[in-house]
């Protein structure tokens, strides 16, 4: 519930942001008239996202057991690589998201009607099926071992809805926070996040025979830490801890999280490069 919470509030947040600043621009421009367009945009955004994640869950249940395991692991994996990158681009571009979107908007309400509602769906539909395919990613891996899922989609939806009213708090000018270091914290966590989804991925795979050696155990704690305890739930929510874990989840899990959590966070703490200072006009030569 608290990992689901946290992919929750920070994909949403994302959203939520997006939202704002459209909105926010076209109130400021003295454009409402164009805000019918958005909110069309925004609902068909949502409605894809939900349909998508629809899909997910009672799609491929008419399948083979190896057939839903090998869709899983390959989805879990995608799922990874999503969240990584938007995590990374988020750190990279979310200094100048107010001025792209912006420009975006400016060319849109230029272009026919239905140019505006396509920019709002792409914007909020991107974060939409990211948030979707990762959530269900998550939520798979917290209940591989049997474990409702009532309170991973809870959490999901609490943070979400979190997001949402932060969003509005936003709009209101009620709510001022750090965002550079809150997108810095949670991508981080996300990270963690993401590397116990990639292990579950590969363990899908292990189990629909396509990669191998799943009886191949780098260690069995199922002694020690009862996976049904609060000790072994916590774990298998936050980072999808497994006490019997194989070579090759372990190995996917320290050369994913290792070299990507260094990165980030030295790209993160290293400061955006000065503008280089604009030469300086040459003189007019004496006639």
């Amino acid at each position: 519930m608290l990992a689901n919470y946290l992919i929750g509030l920070r994909e949403g947040l994302e959203a939520s942001l997006v939202v704002v600043i459209l909105i926010a621009y076209l109130v400021k421009s003295d454009r409402t008239q164009l805000l019918p367009r958005i909110w069309t945009g925004i609902a068909a955004a949502v409605g894809v996202s939900l349909a998508f994640g629809a899909l997910l869950t009672w799609g491929p249940r008419s399948l083979t057991f190896e057939a839903q395991e090998a869709i899983g692991g390959t989805l879990s994996i995608i799922a990874v690589g999503f969240v990584t990158w938007m995590v990374f681009w988020m750190a990279r571009h979310a200094r100048g998201l107010s001025g792209e979107l912006r420009g975006k908007i400016d060319l849109a309400a230029e272009g026919g009607r239905a140019s505006l509602v396509l920019v709002a769906a792409l914007a909020v539909g991107r974060e939409g099926l990211e948030t979707a395919l990762f959530l269900w990613a998550a939520t798979q891996a917290a209940t591989s071992s049997g474990a409702s899922s009532v309170s991973p989609l809870l959490g999901a939806l609490l943070g979400i809805l979190t997001a949402v009213a932060m969003g509005y708090a936003f709009y209101k000018g009620v709510l001022r926070i750090n965002l550079s270091k809150f997108f810095t914290w949670t991508g981080a966590i996300l990270i963690v996040v993401a590397a116990g989804v990639l292990a579950y991925g590969f363990h899908d795979l292990q189990e629909a025979g396509i990669l191998p050696g799943l009886n191949s155990l780098a260690f069995d704690v199922s002694g020690t830490i009862d996976p049904t305890s609060w000790l072994g739930t916590f774990l298998k929510g936050v980072f999808n801890f497994s006490p019997a874990t194989t070579w090759l989840e372990l190995i996917a899990w320290v050369l994913y999280v290792v070299p990507t959590l260094t990165i980030f966070l030295r790209r993160v703490r290293t400061p955006a490069a000065a503008p280089a200072p604009a030469p300086a006009p040459t003189p007019a030569a004496p006639r």
